[in-house]
């Protein structure tokens, strides 16, 4: 395994754990929280020197490892075909915000801004989460066509796990970017899709830090 396929790995698994994230919340009301934390501390991680270090280690990211593994391997279930619908999403949102350079300064003043605010809350505190909405709904959500997430209805009124939802959004956004930084294309979820799988279970396996 090359390190350039562990690293489009992990940022490939990365989106597929904050789109499962964004169903978990949606279709159940809630979501684990250290894979919550993983996928919004990417968000305040911009200039960090590896894929992992933006996330923690490997296995803050074992739960998308696994659902893209389960996709790629064919053994996908109507809920891990939602996500991939909602993965799709984002990489295409992602390649529209590349056009609108405004959005992009937009969005990097707005989690400047934000990171300010985890200094004195945490990472997932209320305030954050709901700034962090806020800047996906100014920005990705204008962006068409929007990401349409299906859920009970109830969750789906609700503010703040609405909100949740949103910045889950935009953390799968960062890892889009981070995945075409890293020379990720589409071609490569057809033609490359057994060497992800490889590095994908070898990632799993990988013991923690």
């Amino acid at each position: 395994m090359t390190h350039n396929i562990a690293e489009r790995t992990l940022a490939l698994a990365a989106l597929f754990q904050a789109t499962q994230l964004v169903q978990h919340v949606a279709r159940r009301g809630q979501a684990s929280d250290s894979d919550i934390e993983a996928c919004i501390g990417s968000l305040f991680h911009l200039d960090a020197p590896s894929t992992e270090a933006i996330y923690g280690g490997a296995q803050n990211l074992a739960t998308g490892l696994r659902a893209l593994s389960s996709r790629l391997g064919a053994r996908g279930t109507s809920e891990d075909l939602e996500v991939t619908r909602y993965v799709i999403a984002l990489l295409h949102l992602e390649r529209k915000l590349l056009r609108h350079p405004t959005m992009l300064e937009t969005l990097r003043i707005g989690i400047e801004r934000i990171n300010n605010q985890v200094s004195f809350f945490s990472l997932t505190h209320s305030n954050v989460i709901a700034a962090l909405g806020e800047l996906y709904q100014a920005t990705i959500s204008t962006l068409q066509p929007r990401v349409m997430v299906g859920g009970e209805p109830t969750y789906l009124a609700d503010s703040t796990r609405a909100n949740l939802i949103r910045a889950l959004l935009l953390a799968g956004i960062r890892a889009a970017v981070l995945w075409r930084q890293l020379g990720g294309n589409r071609w490569q979820l057809f033609l490359g899709r057994r060497k992800i799988l490889d590095a994908a279970q070898q990632l799993l396996q990988q013991p923690a830090n």
